[in-house]
């Protein structure tokens, strides 16, 4: 029976070449470790991995790529001016694959064990993870892949479609199942084995990967999604912060904060003007908690000057800023004294949201739309520790609902703060946030669109490796994937 490897299988998990042998394999089999390993106790493992990895990648990545924040000081180059390596999704591709590896032992052991529930959660954390990584990448393997026990070491490589296509019978496979009297008894970090919160995320990933085909007629999203909506006791989603997949940790071992030390966290980085100044005019009450604030030295002494960022993309000249941009917070994300509770996005109550406030623009229902907007905003605000709304904000010209699709999808930019690559998908789908560009910027400011293939996908699976670039016409940055075309 298959051994249960947890984590750090990195790129090998989908090129385990040919020579490793039957007779290799009896010989390394350690007699003291168990042979299959039970659904339930592979839960927290992989929400714990992919949530601190891609914690960490929303700082490093999608806050430069989306202009929330950037390294500073930054003389040249840098994600923030859409200068990305060839390596820049490895990381990505090995976390999202060392973590599949984990639902399909999840899978396999549910229904070896007959626990219905677990084939479930397998499923919706398949499309939790198997999204994230689609969306990086486009066409990717996936009917194929982590299959090397099977002998199939290189994989063929499914196209999004296909992907997508999949992922979606299979939540609504899911959704089924939780609505049995499936149990769970394992050890579940986000959800405490709730199977109506499961539930209830299994159909808001659902609502998430349909209004990403929205460009897709033959998907034919906005109405699957109005049919869904209008049908709550079949497909219950999110309906409040207290059952959205944010995960709390508290930094005491083994759930530790993403970053180890809080200078990692806080130093040498800057909030975007972009960012910042879409939260000023809001008059947004999430500003200290992000952020500090910007200091000018006037006769010897800094002086705080307010919520100000620098430029993203900018000269690199860093004698033009006579002041000290606002920084990270570092209490939104790892606290000096370990213990204190912080929260990290898996999803946001508020994006269901504001996918609903969307379907509404489509089919010009503005009072449904404007309803779901405001709620999508309350719970942005209300979804972080002692954040509160005031009352008055939809009094403020910038915040009021105007019935247009950029006003609530600038509110589902910052909803989406530290969610992920979220922040980046939605804008290669829709164009919003309108970022403002520079002459710094690579390739006329024109925004990447996926990462490069591993490296290692050349080394090891070439033939199939040359067919997707075929199909896909270049593995380069700029190559849309099949729901942005």
């Amino acid at each position: 029976m298959k051994k249960l490897i947890y984590i750090f299988l990195g790129a090998s998990i989908l090129f385990t070449e040919s020579s490793c042998t039957n007779d290799f394999d009896e010989l390394n089999i350690d007699p003291n470790r168990i042979e299959q390993v039970t659904p339930g106790s592979l839960v927290t493992p992989t929400i714990y991995g992919m949530s601190n990895y891609f914690t960490v990648r929303s700082y490093d990545f999608t806050w430069q790529i989306m202009q929330v924040g950037l390294p500073n000081p930054s003389v040249q180059l840098g994600v923030h001016r859409y200068d990305l390596t060839p390596g820049a999704g490895n990381g990505t591709w090995n976390t999202c694959y060392t973590w599949l590896r984990n639902v399909r032992e999840m899978r396999e052991a549910a229904d070896a064990f007959g626990q219905p529930a677990y084939h479930a959660v397998a499923a919706t954390l398949q499309a939790y993870i198997g999204g994230i990584l689609t969306d990086a990448f486009g066409d990717v393997p996936f009917s194929d892949a982590l299959r090397a026990e099977d002998g199939i070491s290189q994989p063929k490589f499914d196209t999004q479609e296909e992907i997508y296509a999949k992922m979606i019978a299979d939540l609504e496979e899911a959704n089924e199942i939780y609505s049995s009297d499936a149990t769970m008894n394992g050890n579940d970090i986000l959800y405490n084995n709730d199977k109506g919160k499961w539930r209830k995320f299994n159909n808001s990933l659902l609502l998430r990967l349909l209004l990403r085909t929205s460009k897709r007629t033959d998907f034919d999203s906005y109405s699957r999604i109005r049919e869904i909506l209008a049908d709550p006791a079949t497909y219950p989603i999110f309906t409040s912060n207290a059952e959205a997949a944010l995960l709390t940790i508290t930094g005491v071992a083994p759930y530790n904060y993403a970053w180890a030390r809080r200078q990692d966290y806080v130093n040498f980085e800057a909030m975007s003007s972009f960012f910042v100044d879409m939260l000023n005019e809001l008059e947004d009450p999430r500003r200290p908690l992000f952020m500090t604030q910007a200091s000018r030295l006037v006769d010897g002494k800094q002086e705080t000057i307010g919520y100000r960022g620098i430029p993203s993309a900018h000269s690199g000249n860093e004698s033009q800023f006579d002041y000290s941009p606002s920084t990270p917070n570092g209490n939104l994300m790892i606290y000096d004294a370990i213990g204190t509770p912080i929260i990290q996005v898996i999803m946001s109550y508020a994006e269901v949201e504001f996918i609903k406030a969307e379907v509404a623009l489509h089919f010009q229902q503005l009072d449904e739309a404007r309803e779901a907007y405001e709620k999508g905003v309350l719970a942005a605000l209300t979804q972080w520790p002692n954040s509160t709304m005031p009352d008055n904000y939809f009094d403020n010209p910038a915040a009021a609902f105007d019935g247009t699709l950029e006003r609530v999808l600038d509110q589902k930019y910052l909803a989406l703060f530290f969610n992920d690559y979220q922040q980046w998908y939605e804008h290669r789908r829709t164009g919003f946030p309108a970022l403002p560009k520079t002459e710094f910027m690579l390739n006329d400011g024109i925004m990447p669109s996926r990462f490069m293939y591993h490296n290692d996908v050349q080394r090891f699976n070439p033939d199939n490796y040359r067919e997707v670039v075929d199909r896909i016409a270049e593995d380069g940055f700029y190559t849309k994937v099949w729901w942005e075309r």
